[in-house]
């Protein structure tokens, strides 16, 4: 290993969940780094991070931080990277994009690494990580779209309040305690944005994440519609989503409706799961085994079950799958990215 090229590194919105997540990876990992760059907005730069028995000072990201860089890791908001990317860019460095900024650019690869890792080669100095709820359902999807074709898919999300920032996990917390001592809850958080309302999550499930378009879909439905086509390179894929907050930390869980071009068996379809990389079986009714957001949370796998035949369309599976949203939802598949770069390189 004493001849393999070491990376200057930047992880940018290094003090957030996501950034946090990465540095625990990139050193559990041991990514081959020369040197590394925290960065973050004006309000954050100052603090420590740890990181392999040192602290690193937080710095303020700006243009001119990206010089001598090679990899840079954003996790600090569209508007960060939209702004700083192509600054990075220019100086030469490499950009995996945690936002969704650059995620249906047609000249900015959408990767998840066990589905189209190729497609890595053919950036121009952005890589976009997807959508958290589409990462996990690509994942469990592909190997069976390769096998029988994908003609649609229904699905039903339940998402995790730590998609939403340590804040949701905060206002969550904090409300679920006023309930148990009969309180008044004060909903301030969620939905997240500049939205005039805001409802209760404690107890509750909200259908909605993100803002309403025009066509009566959430800007997160109409990311997981998008994204599925573009990382599936399948325009003729039918994509429909309803994505639903409910108080759970750590983990999105999915319910699938998938339509296939061809017959399949059931038999098959758990084997081809069982083989795919990344992903994980979990599917025995007599032993009540099916994915758990408690059990995915913490792992770097999707959890896949819940297998069934849909009742009225013989081409048709029903699927449960789960996965931690701040691991292969964002941080981990970013770090898959960079070690393939680093592999490459």
């Amino acid at each position: 290993m004493s001849n393999q090229k070491l990376f200057h590194l930047a992880v940018v919105g290094a003090t957030g969940a996501v950034g946090q997540q990465i540095l625990r990876l990139l050193e559990e990992r041991d990514f081959p780094i020369q040197s590394l760059k925290l960065l973050s907005s004006a309000r954050s730069a100052g603090k420590k991070v740890a990181f392999k028995g040192e602290e690193i000072v937080v710095e303020e990201a700006k243009p001119e931080s990206f010089d001598g860089v090679d990899i840079a890791l954003f996790s600090a908001g569209g508007s960060v990277s939209k702004a700083l990317a192509p600054h990075a860019v220019e100086r030469g460095v490499i950009c995996i994009d945690n936002t969704n900024a650059y995620r249906m650019d047609p000249d900015t690869p959408l990767v998840v690494p066990e589905v189209n890792v190729e497609k890595i080669n053919e950036h121009k100095g952005i890589i976009a990580n997807p959508n958290c709820s589409t990462i996990q359902m690509v994942a469990a999807l592909k190997p069976l779209h390769d096998r029988y074709g994908i003609k649609q898919i229904i699905v039903s999300t339940y998402q995790a309040v730590s998609g939403a920032g340590q804040s949701a996990i905060d206002e969550t917390l904090r409300q679920s305690k006023a309930v148990l001592d009969e309180q008044d809850v004060n909903p301030d958080m969620l939905p997240v944005g500049s939205l005039p309302k805001k409802h209760q999550i404690a107890f509750n499930a909200i259908p909605q994440i993100d803002v309403f378009q025009e066509n009566g879909f959430t800007m997160e439905e109409m990311k997981m519609i998008r994204e599925t086509k573009k990382i599936m390179g399948d325009d003729s894929i039918g994509v429909t989503a309803t994505c639903v907050r409910i108080p759970v930390v750590y983990g999105h869980s999915e319910s699938l409706y998938v339509e296939f071009k061809e017959d399949f068996d059931l038999a098959e379809v758990r084997s081809i799961l069982e083989n795919a990389p990344g992903v994980v079986l979990q599917d025995n009714m007599d032993e009540q085994h099916y994915p758990l957001a408690t059990e995915a949370a913490g792992k770097l796998d999707v959890f896949v079950g819940r297998l069934r035949k849909d009742l009225t369309n013989e081409k048709a599976l029903n699927m449960w799958v789960v996965s931690d949203n701040l691991l292969k939802g964002a941080a981990w598949n970013a770090v898959q990215i960079a070690e393939y770069i680093a592999k490459k390189s």
